[in-house]
């Protein structure tokens, strides 16, 4: 079982940002069978390069729920499940830091859609997440947004697990493919 995540931040560097928007797909290796998506009140405001790339407002986020309103539901979404995200150390770190500070500690298993994507659709010049969802026709509805980054996020993720079960296929028929 996987999760997939995106986040949307005030920054750039995980112990001074804070989270401004959170999606979660839960998928079970063929289709996501559960999902979560929320604006976030960072209790701080977000800079206006930010809010200009993403959207995303102080007005936005002022009656949204808190990092640690909706800390208990992505505990239970991720618990027991590979954390999956699009260069996913920058996701798992906001995520852990944000845990951290309601003096919870925060570890999952973790799998990255850029370092995959580079051992099963090599050749591409950018690895970024819109340049290989434009080359591969998979349609971002709201880019750098949360939902819309983690929903092209599953759909990546689905054509790499088919390519891991191709190339595992291939190399040894009648064993279970490993994305690890």
């Amino acid at each position: 079982m996987f999760t997939i995540i995106d986040i949307e931040t005030t920054g750039t560097v995980y112990k001074y940002g804070k989270i401004t928007e959170l999606a979660v797909y839960v998928h079970n290796g063929e289709k996501v069978i559960d999902s979560f998506a929320t604006l976030v009140n960072p209790g701080m405001d977000i800079p206006l390069p930010v809010s200009r790339l993403t959207g995303i407002t102080n007005q936005m986020v002022a009656q949204a729920p808190r990092f640690e309103e909706i800390a208990a539901r992505l505990e239970e979404m991720t618990a027991g499940r590979v954390f999956v995200a699009h260069n996913v150390n920058f996701d798992y770190s906001f995520i852990r830091e944000e845990f951290y500070r309601l003096g919870y500690e925060f570890r999952r298993k973790k799998l990255c859609t850029v370092q995959l994507s580079r051992k099963f659709l090599p050749g591409h010049d950018s690895y970024s997440l819109g340049r290989l969802c434009s080359e591969l026709g998979i349609t971002i509805e709201g880019r750098h947004r949360a939902a819309g980054d983690a929903l092209a996020t599953v759909r990546l993720f689905e054509i790499l697990l088919e390519r891991s079960r191709e190339a595992a296929r291939r190399s040894s028929p009648g064993k279970t493919p490993s994305l690890f």
